[in-house]
């Protein structure tokens, strides 16, 4: 092999790598670009899977306690149909809140964007809302946070951890169109991941959706986060 069309392997900072010269990567780096191609298209058919989940329509209401006093679950959507809930694990008097929940929630993008897309992501704990203010205040963070006051956590599969539900409001009638917890969490932090949870997803004329779902143009309703209306 030429001097200009190397491949070597070497050991860098303890670890077996593999160099080669830049011709070389390029085809090895478009080889494996073909592959991630492919796992974005899988990820969009997954997507539009999700969409077309069955529902399950909420029977009762639950109590909530936010920075303004009582809210029952259609308050937590305000003026928005979908509602994203993440069940932080943060409890009375935690000596130590958990890790990967703070993880999270410091990977949440501005929720204007959501917004943007009928959309609210609010977070759950047990704590008492003192409690969960002072720890938003001292961690920096801006997302909407409420106590749970009942069975809420458990009667939406959250018992002893953390996980994630998505619902959507007709009117009066609330559905539970979601749930995932474990390395389900993972991806989430970009306005794409979380839409992509819910039943109306993106809202762009490109998905695959139900019909009736609300679509426009892709690129054109993105606004800086100061910007929406």
């Amino acid at each position: 092999m030429t001097d200009n069309l190397y491949d070597e392997t070497k050991t860098i900072s303890g670890i077996t790598r593999r160099t080669l010269a830049p011709e070389l990567w390029r085809r090895e780096l478009a080889d494996l670009r073909l592959e991630e191609k492919e796992l974005t298209k899988a990820q969009d058919r997954l997507a539009a899977k999700r969409r077309r989940l069955p529902w399950i329509k909420v029977d009762r209401d639950y109590a909530f306690m936010g920075t303004d006093g009582p809210a029952g679950l259609a308050d937590l959507f305000g003026d928005y149909a979908q509602l994203i809930v993440y069940h932080h694990m943060l409890k009375p008097n935690d000596p130590s809140p958990c890790e990967g929940c703070c993880m999270v929630a410091d990977q949440m993008p501005h929720l204007s964007h959501l917004r943007a897309r009928n959309t609210v992501l609010v977070f759950v704990s047990k704590a008492p809302i003192k409690e969960i203010e002072a720890f938003r205040a001292h961690m920096g963070w801006s997302v909407p946070w409420y106590e749970t006051q009942d069975s809420f956590n458990t009667d939406f599969n959250v018992t002893s951890g953390f996980g994630l539900n998505v619902f959507y409001r007709d009117g009066t009638d609330i559905y539970r169109t979601y749930y995932t917890t474990g390395r389900g969490v993972e991806t989430l932090g970009t306005v794409w991941t979380l839409l992509d949870l819910t039943p109306l997803g993106r809202q762009e004329n490109w998905e695959d959706a139900p019909e009736g779902t609300p679509q426009t143009a892709p690129y054109q309703w993105w606004r800086r986060h100061d910007s929406y209306s």
